[in-house]
């Protein structure tokens, strides 16, 4: 039976945030598939479990990340901890309300996330909802990406949900054919596509959102919600294209995880039964009320309030 809640795959790096030059630092804990999980814990019943699936290292810091977790009603399932390894690291620096990021994540542990292929599948067993990213392909070796795309494969016939943002991070890739052809494979087990515009603009040449969801509904995806930015979101709703509107926010703070609170509330509403347009509409609620605060990770109580 599919009842054991929600699993997001990839990496949660070490966030530095809210420095300057000769300042103070604050540490926390983000990165694209973990800010999603982070909205969808908050957004679903607490009962239902959620967890993040990677590898972790041993050190302190990655106990400590652990036990954020747990604080917050997140599991991590079977992932392993890898003796002398350690999370990634990255921070943000700011400019107004937009954000530039610096990476030290070449030796992460979650690198390692689909070396051990059963624990890896006992992760993703029996799910009713999984999630994944570019991000999470991008930092594997092929045969890893290979292995997490068998475990997916395997999940989705027995009965879960995948859900895929390409989340395309040239940085990541050693050309674009490399990541169009490890995104091509992955939305083969995609059931829904949550893509950013100017991403996939960037790697593929479209003109349009739409052109977007065409392509990717072409590729057999069967629920696509193209993001854009401040500009609408479209979905693709009986093979036409629909835009959503975006939640206006006059004076944004940080505009760090919008796009990925966007998912988890796109995500949390469809598994409450919410059909695709008021998904996204609740979803554009989610991500305004992320970037009123600083961090990728609103408080569970600003992403509730906003869902309702």
């Amino acid at each position: 039976m599919v009842n054991h809640g929600v699993a997001s795959i990839g990496e949660c790096m070490l966030e530095l945030s809210g420095g300057s030059v000769g300042g103070n630092w604050k540490l926390g804990y983000a990165g694209d598939t973990f800010n999603t999980l982070w909205a969808l814990r908050a957004l679903t019943p607490a009962e239902m479990p959620a967890d993040y699936v990677s590898a972790f290292g041993d050190d302190p810091f990655s106990q400590q990340q652990i036990a954020f977790f747990r604080e917050h009603g997140i599991g991590t399932a079977a992932s392993p901890v890898i003796a002398g390894a350690r999370p990634g690291l990255y921070a943000i620096t700011l400019t107004g309300a937009e954000r530039s990021f610096t990476y030290w994540r070449s030796d992460s542990a979650a690198r390692r996330l689909a070396d051990d292929a059963d624990a890896l599948a006992k992760s993703l067993e029996n799910r009713q909802l999984i999630y994944f990213s570019g991000i999470t392909l991008a930092i594997l070796s092929e045969a890893g990406r290979n292995t997490l795309l068998n475990a997916l494969k395997q999940a989705r016939a027995g009965g879960s949900l995948v859900a895929f943002d390409p989340n395309y991070r040239p940085r990541l890739w050693p050309s674009p054919d490399a990541a169009r052809g490890a995104i091509a494979k992955a939305l083969e087990v995609t059931d829904i596509a949550l893509p950013t515009f100017p991403d996939e603009a960037e790697l593929f040449g479209e003109a349009t959102p739409a052109d977007t969801a065409r392509r990717l509904a072409e590729a057999g995806v069967g629920e696509i919600a193209v993001k854009d930015g401040q500009r609408p979101t479209v979905l693709l709703l009986d093979g036409r294209p629909v835009e959503i509107p975006v939640e206006p926010v006059p004076a944004p703070v940080d505009t760090t995880g919008a796009g990925d609170s966007f998912n988890g509330g796109y995500l949390a509403a469809r598994l409450a039964g919410d059909a695709p347009d008021e998904a996204a509409r609740r979803a554009h609620r989610v991500a305004a009320a992320c970037i009123k605060v600083h961090g990728a990770l609103a408080p569970f109580e600003v992403l509730q309030a906003a869902f309702r």
